[in-house]
């Protein structure tokens, strides 16, 4: 069985849409999948409007059918940011509306997925896929034997929003995991990677790693279906050099007054005065001040000397258009195609 099976509307090479929280609600989750993709609404740790949202999906689906979906599914799959989300509650969504996956990450402790994992099983009968975000090999092979889980997504640390605070990029991560998971009985499970991939290129790459789908969020903020303020995404637009121009850092969550995430965890955004003010990483009252007042400014608090918040990969410097969410699945697969004909071709030489 492959992911293109278990999820008969999805076309190769798959591509999946981060379920970023706020940003990623059902107009986006489901034009990806509408795409041959795999859309996630992002419910994040606060589960009190999914209902409304897979209402809104399903009502986007039954608008514009989707040729070879499940009748017994939702299309769309949704994600969890566990330390904060309301198990039953969440539960309960899932129960009425069968989403075809659900994607946790950043649990308390991974003990506390097996719960996720048994409740969501248990809520559509085995119907909706277990997903599961990894960024490092031991948290892999914990999961793997914590919850069966169905699909693995491996996160290399040029991933944007959050992740685990030291990690290895995509390349070296995503290969380790996959021979540490075969040597221990847990080949079976899929794997996808995940981690500053914006176009064909890195999805090509990610292939050939042997990865059965790849992620992409950062290249989700530049789509039109994309719930984003547009000051946020014309500092997307404008960023280069992505390695250089943004970070992973505690700061931005500080300033937001996000203070759940487990301590290993941090949020790579694009570097701004708020980061470059909070010196060794430490947030002043100043600071904290300064972001409030940027709040008020709406779209101008992300422009020039901008303070506000803009997670975003190190992808984000190839990310220079807004396009429509199937376009840039057209693209990606084009890119790809091309990819795959250099590379027959060259090995012909």
């Amino acid at each position: 069985m492959t992911l293109l099976s278990d999820y008969p509307w999805a076309r190769s090479p798959l591509i999946v849409s981060a379920p970023m929280r706020l940003i990623s609600l059902a107009p986006l989750a489901v034009a990806v999948s509408q795409a041959g993709g795999i859309g996630f609404v992002g419910a994040g740790y606060d589960v009190e409007d999914l209902e409304a949202h897979l209402h809104e999906a399903s009502k986007l689906i039954r608008q514009a059918p989707m040729k070879d979906a499940s009748t017994s599914t939702l299309p769309i799959g949704v994600g969890f940011i566990n330390w904060g989300a309301d198990l039953d509650k969440a539960a309960q969504a899932i129960r009425k509306h069968k989403p075809a996956a659900v994607w946790f990450f950043t649990p308390r402790e991974n003990n506390d997925l097996a719960a996720w994992s048994r409740k969501m099983r248990e809520a559509t009968g085995n119907e909706t896929k277990i997903w599961v975000q990894v960024g490092s090999v031991q948290d892999a092979l914990e999961i793997a034997e914590l919850c069966s889980p169905d699909v693995l997504v491996i996160q290399g640390s040029d991933a944007g929003g959050h992740g685990l605070s030291r990690g290895a990029g995509i390349i070296s991560l995503f290969p380790e995991c996959a021979d540490a998971l075969e040597a221990v009985g847990y080949g079976h499970i899929s794997l996808v990677a995940a981690g500053g991939v914006a176009e064909g290129r890195g999805v090509a790459a990610c292939l050939a790693l042997g990865a059965e789908g790849v992620v992409m969020g950062t290249r989700f903020l530049a789509s039109t279906e994309a719930q984003i303020a547009k000051g946020f995404q014309s500092v997307v637009l404008s960023s280069r050099d992505g390695g250089i121009s943004t970070v992973r850092t505690k700061v931005y969550d500080t300033l937001r007054g996000t203070v759940g995430w487990p301590e290993r965890i941090g949020g790579r955004g694009i570097i701004n005065q708020s980061f470059l003010d909070a010196e060794d990483g430490i947030v002043t009252e100043e600071n904290k001040k300064a972001y409030a007042e940027a709040l008020q400014k709406g779209d101008l608090g992300w422009t020039e000397n901008g303070r506000l918040t803009a997670y975003a990969g190190t992808g984000v410097g190839l990310v220079n258009k807004v396009q429509s969410t199937r376009d840039i699945l057209d693209e990606i697969r084009q890119q790809v195609n091309r990819m795959k004909f250099r590379t027959r071709r060259e090995s012909k030489i």
